[in-house]
């Protein structure tokens, strides 16, 4: 048994049937959630072709807490970068493949989380200004970097030894 719901599109009861009609005028059921949301699922990771080699990647990921919050860390400093790069949150979320949001509110929590503000906001311009690291700002990104090295180097050896350890 079919029902034909009423009102307007796209309001009515999840689970509810509704009748469609075909091109050639045949009545076919269908059942769908209608005015819903659907829970969002988790993407899943590209497939590989099975000719494809695998490759060994090794990064370290340094984070600094304060408090709840993550003061700084590898995305934070991408961020940091990125802003140094384009002179703008905007520009760097969109670079960085992320919102506009998600970019302020890291930003606003780097600001928060330091002694001083690593990000400001620079008034005025042709184009109504723009965001700037200040001297904290590249001072975390370079102190930041460079530890990164200074760790790829000091465990060296024991990642060439763990890298053996590895099934080929």
């Amino acid at each position: 048994m079919t029902r034909k719901s009423a009102g307007k599109a796209g309001h009515g009861v999840a689970g509810q049937t509704r009748a469609r009609t075909t091109p050639v005028g045949k009545v076919r059921p269908t059942t769908k959630s209608v005015g819903t949301a659907r829970p969002t699922q988790p993407r899943a990771a590209p497939a590989r072709s099975a000719g494809s080699a695998d490759t060994t990647t090794i990064a370290f990921r340094l984070r600094i807490s304060k408090g709840e919050d993550i003061a700084v860390g590898p995305g934070k400093v991408d961020l940091l970068e990125a802003i140094a790069a384009t002179g703008s949150i905007t520009a760097a979320a969109k670079q960085l493949r992320m919102s506009y949001r998600r970019a302020w509110l890291l930003v606003d929590t780097m600001n928060r989380s330091f002694r001083a503000p690593v990000v400001a906001a620079e008034a005025g311009g042709a184009r109504g200004g723009g965001t700037a690291l200040t001297a904290l700002g590249a001072e975390v990104v370079l102190r930041y970097r460079r530890i990164e090295k200074a760790a790829a180097r000091a465990g060296a050896t024991d990642l060439e030894a763990f890298l053996a350890l590895l099934a080929r």
